[in-house]
């Protein structure tokens, strides 16, 4: 997915770094803040110097790396003032020592002084041996910073350091990426409000080798699906195609027929709903403020308009087709005709080669589905599929805005803004 150079723009995070190997991650996940648009400075602990030196983190981050031998009062190169021009504090790797400290406020290192003078929401990524890890007293401190505003990123399994293959490799840089923005790019409209994206082309099974389907790549629907994780929203992506590089923690339901798309995404919509409540439950759960926020349903799949009538469980042979096949279609069941819109708030999406009469026939669909909106692409042909940039005309009923050309990240943004407006 291609992530646009001002994702992060104006943000300041300050990156901590202990003494794991994977401290040598650390620069590739300075570097991708940095090309989102992100100020990053480093404060290390002395044992994270013996992996990677302060130098390699400099010439990164164009930041003089804050340590234990150069810390100053008489400017802000300091650990209170470095908390304070940091919009968040991030440490990665986080090693079990490390870990051990912060759950115990104890602040010998100047990093871990950092920790403890920041006072806002701060995210770690745990490095350690697959028993070091797993030691009861290990999760017990991670769990005791996940209640002190503490985010912790789950490790991955793999051949760790000691040639041992296990639980406690540090999460990769892309997906720790992915929590930076989460943090950073979060907005009360959308934070927990459940939301079901659509996207890719459905498969329709002609025999056991051959079926009927489309170009749509699945892209934009990965980048809407992106882009509503960083906002916060309850994610749930159904989809038979997926972008690479995905947040790992975004729910996602992969699927190929129209009859299944139809069954998940019929099962997602009720549970979205769910938050309808009686009118006690709900006075309830005002005082603890826990009402359910109405739900939203984006529907980028390309589903097939035609299905075999007669799928085959078996291989058909050309020796038995002969020389011309007349394969029998039927009209596929309309998903979004189907769906229950009630109480959920439905964006639609609409691709059309006749420009002349794409707006009108967008418009039209509004009523003719009972959607809030209509996202417009106007093709030019199948080149125009699996792009990284997309052109969407945002169309409610007496109302068009045009999202210009960018890429479908920053599209996905643009598209949030107009539909938190319905």
């Amino acid at each position: 997915m291609l992530i646009p150079s001002d994702l992060l723009k104006g943000k300041k995070i300050l990156l901590g770094v202990t003494g794991s190997i994977a401290a040598y991650k650390s620069l590739e996940l300075v570097r991708l803040l940095n090309k989102a648009g992100a100020e990053v400075k480093v404060v290390m602990s002395e044992a994270a110097k013996k992996f990677v030196t302060p130098l390699s983190f400099e010439t990164l981050s164009s930041n003089e790396v804050l340590d234990d031998t150069n810390e100053s009062w008489v400017n802000s190169h300091n650990h209170i003032k470095a908390g304070e021009w940091a919009d968040l504090l991030l440490i990665a790797p986080a090693t079990a020592n490390t870990i051990a400290k912060l759950a115990n406020a104890i602040a010998d290192n100047i990093l871990l002084q950092s920790a403890l003078a920041y006072p806002h929401l701060k995210i770690i990524a745990p490095s350690a041996n697959t028993n070091m890890i797993n030691n009861p007293i290990t999760k017990a401190n991670l769990k005791m910073l996940a209640i002190a505003n503490y985010e912790i990123i789950d490790t991955q399994t793999k051949e760790l350091a000691c040639k041992t293959v296990g639980d406690g490799a540090m999460a990769e840089p892309q997906e720790i990426f992915w929590h930076c923005a989460k943090a950073l790019l979060r907005e009360e409209f959308w934070i927990d409000r459940r939301v079901i994206v659509t996207g890719g082309a459905t498969i329709e099974k002609i025999d056991e080798v051959r079926y009927l389907s489309n170009f749509s790549s699945g892209k934009m629907a990965s980048a809407l699906a992106t882009a509503l994780y960083c906002k916060g929203a309850d994610v749930n992506l159904i989809s038979s195609k997926f972008d690479k590089d995905l947040p790992l923690d975004l729910y996602t339901i992969d699927i190929q027929s129209s009859s299944e798309m139809l069954e998940y995404l019929t099962d997602s919509v009720r549970i979205a709903k769910k938050g309808k409540l009686s009118k006690a439950t709900l006075m309830r759960e005002e005082q603890i403020h826990l009402i359910q926020k109405k739900p939203y349903l984006f529907m980028a799949a390309a589903v097939s308009d035609y299905v075999a009538e007669f799928p085959q469980n078996t291989k058909l042979k050309k020796e038995q087709l002969g020389e011309e096949w007349n394969l029998k279609l039927k009209q596929n069941i309309d998903i979004l005709d189907s769906i229950d819109k009630t109480d959920i708030t439905t964006i639609g999406f609409k691709a059309e080669m006749d420009e002349k009469n794409a707006v009108e026939n967008a418009t039209k669909m509004i009523d003719s589905k009972g959607v809030d909106a209509v996202c417009l692409n106007i093709l030019k042909d199948s080149s125009s599929f699996g792009t990284d940039t997309n052109e969407v005309e945002f169309i409610v009923k007496n109302k068009k805005e045009t999202i210009q050309m960018s890429d479908k990240l920053s599209v996905s943004f643009e598209i949030l803004q107009h539909a938190k407006n319905i």
